[in-house]
Formats: C-alpha cells, sequence, structure tokens
C-alpha cells in the first residue's frame, strides 16, 4: 500500500469518516482456503438487469446513492493488516455508475462483449468500492444494467436485496419522498462480530467431531497435474431439464417424502459416480446463513458451504438411495459450522491446485430474486457468474417457471466442452429415468 493511502486511511480514522472490523467468518474463508487469489476476477458476482421504463441518468445516480446509504458493504474495502486483512468501512462513498449509449440494433454479441468488459475489470481490493455498476442505454425506456461485485462483499442472496432496494430508493426519488432509505435492522459488520462471538470452542466441538467421522478416507475425485496451469475462471455451458422433466421429479420428491435438492443432488451423485468412476462422492453445496430474520435484507457475503459425501452403491435401488441422502443431507445441514474452521479441524493444507476437501460444487439456486414490476417500471435479474472459482466443476440448477436451468461451470484446463456436454447428458438421462422407475437399480440409471 502506498504512503499516500495510507495517510489517507489514517486521516479517515482519525476523523470519524471510517471504522475497522475484523473480516466476518465467510470472509476469512475466502482469503484462507480459496484456491484463487482474492482479488481475482472469478471472485466477481455479475448479473445483467433488465430496465424497462423511463428512468434519467440522474435518477439513476440518485437511487443508488440511497442504497450505498444504506448497505455498509458498498462503503466497504479491504486492507492488509498486521494479524491478516481487515475491512474498512467509509461513513459516506458516492456511487459508481457509468452509463454509455448504444444503438437500439446492437446485437448480442457486443452487448455481451460490453458487459464483459465490465465484468472482467479487476476490482482495488484496498482503495474501493467492490461493486460497479454499468448502464448500457438501449433508449431512454430500455435499458441494461451491468452490475458486477466482489464475492468478499456478496452472495447470490445479496442480488435480490440490491434489486429491491434500488426499486425502492427510486420510487423515493421520484416521489420527492425521504432522502435516505431505512436502516437495515442489523449491519454487515454486526453479523460478523455476533458470528465470532457464537463460534466458540462449546459450539465447534461437537461439528468437528461429526466432521471427522464424516469425512475420514475421503479421496480425491481426480488428480490435477502438478504442471497443468491454474484456471480459476469457469467456463460455462448452460442447458435445461423442461417442465416434462422437473414435472415429474418434483413429484418424485414429494412421494418420496424428500427435497427437491436431495433428489436432484442424488441423481447427481449417481450421474457423477458413472462418469468418474468412483463410488465414494463428496462434493461442497452452498447454505445461504440467512436463518435470521434480521439479516435479511442486508447485503453481504453471508454464505457458507457444506461438504455432502455419499456411497453411490451399484446395486442399491434409487428409491433406497435417495432416502439416505435425504436424511445424510439433513444431518450435514445440521452440523454445518464456518468452512475455515472445518479445513482448520480436518488439518488440510489449503493448495492453488484445488479446493480443500472437494472439488465439485452443487447447488439449487433458491434465494429470492425476484423480477420487480412498479408502476412504469420493471426491472429483471439475470444471474452471470457466482464469482466460485475455487471447484473444478459446478453444476448449479436454478428454477425457471416449470422448468429447470442447469448450468455447468468448468475449468477448461481440466476438462474440454465435450466431456461437460457428455456429463450433462448423462445427467438428464439419470433424471428421466429414475422418475420412470424410482426402484431401479443406481448401476442402469445412465443406460
Amino acid at each position: 500500500m502506498s504512503e499516500e493511502k495510507r495517510a489517507r486511511f489514517r486521516q479517515w480514522l482519525e476523523r470519524g469518516e471510517a471504522c475497522l472490523h475484523s473480516l466476518t467468518l465467510p470472509q476469512r474463508e475466502l482469503w484462507e482456503t480459496s484456491s484463487a487469489p482474492a482479488g481475482d476476477v472469478s471472485n466477481h458476482i455479475c448479473c445483467v438487469i433488465n430496465v424497462r421504463g423511463l428512468i434519467t441518468p440522474e435518477d439513476c445516480v440518485a437511487s443508488l446513492q440511497r442504497v450505498v446509504n444504506r448497505q455498509e458493504v458498498l462503503r466497504l474495502s479491504i486492507l492488509p493488516g498486521k494479524n491478516g486483512p481487515v475491512q474498512l468501512i467509509r461513513a459516506r462513498a458516492e456511487p459508481v455508475m457509468r452509463f454509455r449509449d448504444i444503438s437500439p440494433q446492437t446485437p448480442a454479441e457486443k452487448i455481451e462483449e460490453l458487459a464483459l468488459q465490465t465484468f472482467a475489470d479487476p476490482f482495488d481490493l484496498v482503495q474501493g468500492p467492490l461493486y460497479r455498476v454499468e448502464v448500457l442505454r438501449r433508449s431512454p425506456d430500455d435499458q441494461l444494467m451491468v452490475f458486477a461485485i466482489h464475492h468478499a462483499i456478496a452472495d447470490g442472496w445479496t442480488l435480490g436485496v440490491f434489486v429491491q432496494d434500488l426499486c425502492a430508493a427510486y420510487v423515493q426519488q421520484r416521489m420527492r419522498g425521504p432522502d435516505k432509505l431505512p436502516s437495515v435492522p442489523t449491519s454487515y459488520s454486526a453479523w460478523g462480530a455476533a458470528e465470532r462471538a457464537f463460534w466458540q470452542s462449546a459450539e465447534l466441538e461437537p461439528r468437528i467431531a461429526f466432521w471427522k467421522s464424516r469425512l475420514t478416507g475421503t479421496r480425491r475425485l481426480w488428480s490435477v497435474p502438478d504442471e497443468a496451469e491454474v484456471v480459476f475462471l469457469p467456463r460455462r455451458l448452460v442447458s435445461q431439464l423442461p417442465a416434462e422433466i422437473s414435472g415429474p421429479v418434483r413429484e418424485l420428491a414429494r412421494r418420496s417424502g424428500a427435497t427437491l435438492f436431495s433428489t436432484l443432488l442424488a441423481a447427481f451423485q449417481v450421474t457423477l459416480s458413472r462418469w468418474t468412476g468412483a463410488e465414494d462422492i463428496v462434493v461442497g453445496t452452498p447454505v445461504a446463513n440467512r436463518t435470521r430474520q434480521d439479516v435479511r435484507e442486508t447485503m453481504g457475503y453471508f454464505s457458507g458451504v457444506v461438504p455432502l459425501r455419499e456411497q453411490v452403491e451399484r446395486n442399491r435401488p434409487f428409491a433406497e438411495h435417495l432416502r439416505i441422502v435425504h436424511q445424510s443431507t439433513v444431518d450435514s445441514f445440521a452440523n454445518a459450522m464456518p468452512f475455515a474452521e472445518l479445513v482448520r479441524a480436518i488439518g488440510e493444507r489449503p493448495s492453488p491446485k484445488h479446493n480443500p476437501i472437494f472439488e465439485v460444487r452443487f447447488a439449487l439456486q433458491n434465494h429470492p430474486v425476484p423480477d420487480v414490476e412498479i408502476r412504469g417500471l420493471s426491472l429483471k435479474l439475470r444471474m452471470r457468474s457466482t464469482g466460485t472459482p475455487r471447484f473444478d466443476l459446478g453444476c448449479e440448477i436454478t428454477e425457471l417457471g416449470d422448468a429447470l436451468e442447469v448450468v455447468w461451470l468448468f475449468r477448461e484446463n481440466l476438462f474440454s466442452q465435450p466431456e461437460i456436454e457428455e456429463l450433462g447428458r448423462l445427467f438428464r438421462t439419470v433424471v428421466e429415468n429414475i422418475c420412470r422407475v424410482p426402484e431401479r437399480r443406481t448401476a442402469v440409471l445412465t443406460n
């Protein structure tokens, strides 16, 4: 850090214009266990918000200012400290919003290129802020809002909060109402302090015992050659399970007394077992970590990750496998703990080559990222990247109406697109077969 920056930060602190806080536990995980450097662009969470309705640049900036005032993570940067990084939160900050006029006839490929420029520009973690917004104006009433935010201050849930706050701020601005949004019930830094106070030995020790038993003897699903180039930004392949498939899956989950998540996870485990030849399957799944009502309106990186391990026995009927997976998942979620603490307890050292404990991520995205319709304005948010560079392979499923969108994320230094396309076909075949005959043995579900 330059002496000029040090002097500026010192001045802010002395004047009470900023304060320092320890990293939250999820932020610690990002710094301590991720294979990707914290500043790498693969840690960016990115989305595009389609905005329909007459809205001026002045109203856009004023609305974003209200959101920045409400949400402290939009005023946050990360400073190096003697005992590790710390958060610096400013009392006030200007919004970061740029505008670019484009033709209504601009092809989708060009819009994609412009969006990628916004997504791929690295953040200065020390200087901040750790987000940016660029508005692509096709016409006064047709705009694309490109939003990039660093994973250190955001998770998937955060995007829904951002859209809701932005709409509320816009209504205030247009109605010439109060000059600020209501304060959030609990700030991100206050939540972080409460979490650090909660996760002491009395809470950690029984969970550590559970995980040491559950994760003993795990093996990697594949090896990464020492000479392999480390690629953090994953490739993306999108497919769908249409309503004629997703409907029967939901019905199977209901009949089995399981959740949609457990049912899709069980199918994914069978698929991954066939694809890799391994019977011992460990994947990681994110948890929102927002059970407290007072943090549901707060932007920030709250989510955790839970390892899920299961044996895929070839002669076991899928219905029985699903029952086992459902109960195992319930037990694992009940023993969830900060991942950095789990890695430390297991004794696995972080490696730049792979994520600790597991290399595959599986997620059913069901956090609230709603489309918003208010008089004269509509906002529709579409995810682009969830900021998960630490995994070699990811399967993210999102409910889109009656269908299920399946997004495959993979490191192209390890897997080719044809290999991932084959994995996607296997998964679809397994899902179709478990709906037809749940009692079939797992060994024949990919046929």
